[in-house]
């Protein structure tokens, strides 16, 4: 980092302009990044925690950073210092675990494990709500909590701000993780050397020569398109639109699709030559449109936004340990009749985002897009009930590939989710997917009250039929 900082071993700089973005995102109510892993571990584990958590930090310079906020200039910066902190860890003892628990269950989460009600309690903590109120130091971009379930299992919480952790962060944390509490039990060494210049660069300016410049008229023309275009298109029906201030939060639905099923699914998608997110995509968008009366007589047209990690295409290329947020989104719409087939839906709509991303899309419209996220936060009005919906639907191109069972069996993990908020600006299902040993796992989030639990349970089980059906 090079900064204005005149102590020799502190550097800072401004963020970029979609880390910027980001930072109004999570203070509106999206991008706050949760990693939860239920362990048969007892809660006299702190001091672990403690140490584990230090170690990550010494790997990676972003995870030291304090996140600022300049009132003068409304620009936040990273201020990263030499010295290795621990991460601050909230513990909450046995008693106090079992209130929030009991808090958290109603009759609608009857059936949801612990694991779950604490990941949504903490996806919609409001620590980094209000930036004005961030300590003279910074705020921490990684904070730990510590959850006592009994005397012989725990919880363990991460939350990472947005503006340093992407997805394909989260999945490093959290495998860095279990590497670094595997070692202090006695496992294997791990390779713990400091990533150079991470954090050092946002995502404007390491995108290769040439691929985000437009012209001043191409520019024009596709921000009048995209405008257009996010007006006219179909919502899933909300179900509460009031806006009072607070009102909104995240909830979260699991699906989960057996092995053999999910190899089936892998299987078909290869055949066609597509990846997984175009089925995930196009048994959404059948799914939605089902539930719009007199389905198969409407064309309606939706809008499907498709993360890329860009780490691998950027100058210089990063790996997936280069912690940061380097994700782009491209966003196709698709115009749906009632009539079409999960495959022929799926072959189009990846086939029109691979074309999107052939033609470096991605880059070229990098900052069309974040400045219509922007406005869209600055002015809700501008979106259908003022609901900050700018597409149905989010999927990342590639999922989650996680065969670290015996690893998890090793130190003592029952259960894991992970996922990122979404009642701000955003989709109304994002889906965080994993293959999960061979199973596919997914945790879909999506904006409450605008939509209820019951209605997305009822979307995302219709998903999974799609899905299974399409492989008989």
């Amino acid at each position: 980092m090079t900064g204005a900082d005149h102590n020799p071993t502190n550097s800072s700089r401004t963020l970029g302009n979609i880390e910027q973005t980001w930072c109004r995102a999570v203070a509106g109510g999206t991008g706050t990044t949760v990693l939860a892993l239920q362990m048969a571990k007892p809660p006299s584990k702190l001091p672990l925690l403690h140490e584990v958590l230090k170690k990550l930090r010494h790997s990676h310079p972003l995870l030291r950073c304090k996140l600022h906020y300049n009132a003068t200039t409304k620009e936040f910066s990273f201020l990263s210092t030499a010295a290795v902190a621990p991460v601050a860890v909230e513990f909450h003892d046995i008693p106090s675990t079992k209130e929030l628990l009991l808090r958290l269950s109603t009759k609608e989460t009857a059936d949801l494990s612990p694991c779950h009600l604490i990941l949504e309690h903490n996806v919609n903590d409001k620590i980094w709500s209000n930036p004005s109120a961030f300590p003279c130091s910074g705020a921490d971009v990684i904070l730990g909590r510590l959850y006592a379930l009994s005397e012989t299992r725990c919880m363990v919480v991460l939350r990472l701000h947005a503006a340093a952790c992407d997805r394909t962060t989260a999945e490093s944390v959290l495998r860095e993780l279990m590497e670094l509490v595997m070692e202090a039990e006695g496992g294997r060494k791990v390779g713990g050397a400091e990533k150079e210049g991470e954090g050092s660069l946002g995502i404007e300016r390491m995108v290769p020569r040439g691929m985000g410049k437009k012209t001043m008229w191409a520019h024009g023309v596709d921000m009048l398109g995209y405008s257009l275009s996010s007006l006219r298109l179909t919502n899933l029906k909300f179900k509460n639109t009031t806006k009072s201030e607070g009102e909104r939060y995240s909830q979260v639905v699991r699906l989960k699709i057996d092995t053999q099923q999910t190899t089936a699914i892998l299987a078909g998608c290869k055949s066609r030559g597509i990846k997984l997110c175009g089925a995930l995509a196009a048994a959404g968008l059948i799914a939605a449109h089902s539930t719009q009366l007199d389905s198969d007589k409407l064309k309606k047209k939706y809008g499907v936004v498709t993360l890329i990690d860009t780490r691998s295409l950027l100058e210089p290329p990063l790996s997936t340990h280069h912690f940061g947020y380097y994700q782009l989104p491209i966003l196709n719409t698709h115009t749906i009749n009632g009539r079409q087939k999960l495959w022929d839906l799926a072959e189009k709509s990846y086939g029109e985002f691979e074309r999107y991303k052939k033609s470096n899309r991605h880059f070229s419209d990098m900052d069309d897009l974040n400045f219509l996220m922007k406005k869209a936060m600055e002015n809700p009005s501008l979106t259908a009930s003022s609901s900050l919906r700018t597409s149905l639907i989010s999927v990342f191109e590639d999922p989650v590939i996680d065969n670290t069972k015996e690893m998890k069996q090793e130190i003592g993990v029952e259960d894991y989710m992970g996922c990122s908020s979404a009642h701000g600006v955003g989709p109304s299902l994002a889906i965080f997917d994993t293959i999960r040993n061979g199973e596919l796992d997914c945790a879909c989030v999506y904006p409450a009250p605008l939509h209820s639990r019951d209605q997305i349970i009822q979307l995302v089980h219709l998903i999974k039929k799609i899905l299974v059906d399409g492989i008989q």
